[in-house]
């Protein structure tokens, strides 16, 4: 399992990139909620943000979302999925991601393209390396500065799901799918400790939220205060 998270981490150049933070997990992890509690305390102290979430954030990608995620749509060859995937993810690199980074916002997104790295590559069988060059290649080489890992027992984060009612087409992957998701996650977190940072999603949704505020402060701190001083923020 651990070959199959090998592989380059280029990224983009200064604090560009120490900027853009991403955020992955396995299903009903809690992470979409805790990350738009994190912008809304983001901007409480000054950090100017946009928050995106894949695939989606855009006309084109959130189409693409809709196509990828819905149940109707039935079973998607891997390839023609990560190709869905990857394309909606250039459309909001290029669109909202990259510009508001070089205009001096701080972006949060709630899965990037680790997110393929695990399902399309580790899950779905996709080389990874072959995974990370097609990402490379769509996005220009931009990767996070740090990504936090919402890590949950998936057997947990389904039935969480489930108790909100219906499953979308990934989330109504056998329970084996799930288990290669959440073992290629921590492979991955295991081969760049320097960017990805695991959390215990299992534990009461406070403590979560105390550490992350912790790994996103500290960041910070490296990143610097020249994008601090404005409230403007962007959700999707």
């Amino acid at each position: 399992m651990a070959d199959q998270t090998r592989g380059s981490e280029p990224s983009l150049a200064g604090t560009l990139g120490q900027r853009f933070l991403s955020f992955e997990g396995t299903e009903g992890s809690g992470k979409t909620t805790q990350v738009r509690r994190l912008q809304d305390e983001l901007e409480r102290i000054g950090w100017r943000t946009l928050l995106v979430r894949e695939p989606g954030g855009t006309e084109l990608s959130e189409r693409v979302r809709t196509l990828l995620l819905d149940p109707a749509t039935g079973v998607v060859a891997p390839w023609a999925e990560l190709a869905l995937y990857v394309a909606a993810r250039a459309q909001l690199v290029a669109e909202k991601i990259r510009p508001a980074l070089e205009s001096g916002h701080l972006v949060l997104a709630d899965r990037y393209g680790d997110s393929s790295v695990v399902y399309q590559g580790v899950a779905r069988g996709i080389p990874v390396g072959e995974v990370e060059q097609l990402n490379d290649w769509a996005t220009s080489g931009l990767r996070p500065g740090l990504t936090v890992l919402f890590d949950l027992d998936p057997e947990v984060g389904l039935s969480r799901v489930s108790s909100r009612g219906s499953r979308d087409r990934l989330e109504s992957e056998p329970l084996e799918f799930h288990h290669k998701v959440r073992n290629g996650y921590l492979a991955l977190a295991a081969r760049s400790p320097e960017r990805v940072r695991v959390l215990d999603a299992s534990r009461p949704e406070e403590e979560v939220w105390g550490e992350l505020l912790s790994i996103v402060l500290a960041h910070l701190e490296t990143v610097g205060s020249e994008t601090a001083g404005s409230k403007e923020t962007t959700r999707p």
